[in-house]
């Protein structure tokens, strides 16, 4: 599998995820949606998928020795890395806002603990829905994409209307007692990416298992 990952990396990854990789730079802005950083890391992983198809990278994979699981389980695995790694980068681009813009994001939600836990939630969700269709054919990204970006938009967009109402004021909050409140949203996001993602797999592998490339 690790092979099956560094071919993924090197013949079937865009470009552009690179740049989106580093667009974790975007939290230094004073005032803007943070919840874009996970909107474009979705695109990224869609131009990855549109880029994979134009190569015939499912009929490639699937012809070498391996079996049809092998290539869901290898693009699975691509899109956590690629979300994983951006989630890493955003980490320190978090901590340099905290001591260079301390006052908060009056847009929507701060970089805060909560803010990653509602990413890894939007990266479950799209991972599902996106990966689930696109596997019923290998090449229909485009309606992977659409039926899987509205729902993880929607919650984007929760995550950014909710810090304006009074009760939820402590999730755009940096104050040690908030981001020890905010802990259980980032456990969940973890338990539900974790779990998400391994339904994903079997779902999507499952689906793979009839398609006739």
């Amino acid at each position: 599998m690790s092979n099956l990952l560094y071919k993924e990396w090197h013949l079937a990854v865009h470009s552009v995820v690179y740049l989106f990789l580093l667009i974790g730079a975007l939290l230094l802005v004073p005032a803007y949606p943070y919840g874009m950083i996970f909107f474009f890391g979705c695109l990224g992983l869609y131009f990855t998928s549109q880029f994979a198809r134009e190569n015939s990278d499912a009929f490639y994979t699937a012809t070498l020795p391996i079996k049809k699981r092998h290539v869901v389980k290898s693009k699975c695995l691509l899109f956590v890395s690629i979300e994983i790694a951006q989630l890493i980068i955003c980490i320190p681009f978090s901590i340099i806002r905290l001591w260079t813009l301390p006052d908060g994001n009056p847009v929507g939600i701060e970089a805060n603990v909560a803010y990653f836990g509602f990413g890894l939630i939007v990266y479950a969700i799209f991972n599902f829905l996106y990966l689930t269709v696109l596997f019923q054919s290998a090449y229909q990204v485009g309606k992977a994409f659409v039926i899987a970006i509205i729902p993880a938009t929607a919650v984007i967009a929760l995550m950014e209307y909710s810090v304006h109402l009074p009760s939820f004021t402590w999730l755009d909050s940096l104050q040690t007692g908030d981001l020890i409140r905010q802990l259980p949203i980032l456990g969940i996001g973890i338990l539900i990416y974790i779990f998400g993602n391994i339904l994903t797999y079997r779902v999507a592998s499952k689906r793979f298992e009839h398609v006739d490339l």
